[in-house]
């Protein structure tokens, strides 16, 4: 597959601040991309850049191959934007407002409304064709935004928080969306605070800080590289201070956390370490209720690289 978008060194820099820093990434042909990053990593104004709606100091910008520019407007017509905060007319039916952005693009009625009931069918709005959006929950007002963003069926799609603040049912139908238009060969660029989404929908994963690429790959490449091989959580009430500090001390261990009668220890390496702990436990008379393991996650490499939780 080729590629969808090439940036080659980006910058952009706002006086003092270098929001973007010698950026080069690209996004493959019919891939979901994750773009991940805490705030101010710099996923927006790369984004921003990206579609030519803010100038940069320095660099390149290719989408399909061609140079972006302001006045590409043969690009642009084949990308489709959904931003984080819901642009929709509250004067027009879910229907009008789904066909009046279409029809920025498509200019054939018959094409068109063809369109607009495949978008309709896509985000799950059968029923609510004829309703106003004031009428709409906050998770069929998110579907709404999407259909109008992705209706004319654009190549590239850009998806900015789209599950923000909604319910489950709502999610869910969005999740599968995005990934049925991946699965009809749209390439998608996929901004989240959520970490399971990027888990459950995207193929590669790019993390972002401070205007750079801390590391990409799909989510099982990202998770070897955390420093912590194993993470095993136990119930245990009243653990002796002497007991934390033995655990400590094994060979194994990278780190003990005890909070709230919950005993947390990661290691750094080792395939025998529950059973270690558990027969140290058992050997020091330490009664103990819920005992699990786990793999290292990708919120923990996240934490790793950025020092942050992807939700601060």
């Amino acid at each position: 597959m080729g590629n969808m978008i090439e940036i080659k060194n980006l910058t952009k820099q706002y006086k003092e601040l270098k929001a973007i820093d010698g950026l080069s990434l690209e996004v493959k042909q019919g891939e979901i991309l994750g773009l991940l990053g805490p705030n101010g990593s710099g996923k927006s104004t790369t984004i921003n850049c990206i579609l030519s709606l803010l100038n940069f100091s320095e660099g390149e910008i290719k989408i399909f191959g061609k140079e972006m520019k302001p006045d590409a407007y043969d690009i642009k017509a084949k990308i489709g934007v959904v931003f984080q905060d819901v642009a929709v007319f509250e004067e027009l039916t879910v229907q009008e407002n789904i066909d009046y952005f279409c029809g920025l693009y498509i200019k054939d009625k018959v094409k068109r409304k063809q369109y607009l009931d495949d978008a309709i069918e896509l985000v799950g709005l059968e029923e609510f064709r004829k309703f106003y959006p004031k009428q709409l929950s906050g998770g069929l007002l998110r579907r709404l935004n999407i259909a109008c963003g992705i209706a004319h069926k654009p190549e590239l799609i850009f998806l900015d928080e789209p599950t923000v603040a909604v319910d489950p049912q709502s999610r869910n139908n969005i999740l599968d969306g995005i990934k049925k238009l991946r699965d009809k060969g749209a390439t998608i660029v996929y901004t989240t605070h959520y970490m399971e989404e990027v888990e459950i929908i995207c193929d590669r994963i790019i993390i972002l800080d401070k205007g750079k690429v801390l590391a990409t790959g799909t989510a099982d490449q990202l998770k070897e590289l955390a420093k912590i091989e194993e993470k095993v959580t136990i119930e245990v009430n009243d653990l002796a201070t002497k007991h934390i500090e033995q655990i400590q001390k094994m060979e194994t261990v990278d780190e003990v956390t005890y909070h709230g009668n919950i005993l947390l220890v990661t290691y750094k390496q080792g395939k025998n370490n529950l059973v270690d702990l558990m027969d140290y436990l058992k050997k020091e008379n330490v009664p103990y209720n819920k005992i699990y393991s786990e793999r290292p996650t990708l919120n923990d490499v996240f934490l790793e690289l950025t020092g942050k939780e992807l939700r601060d």
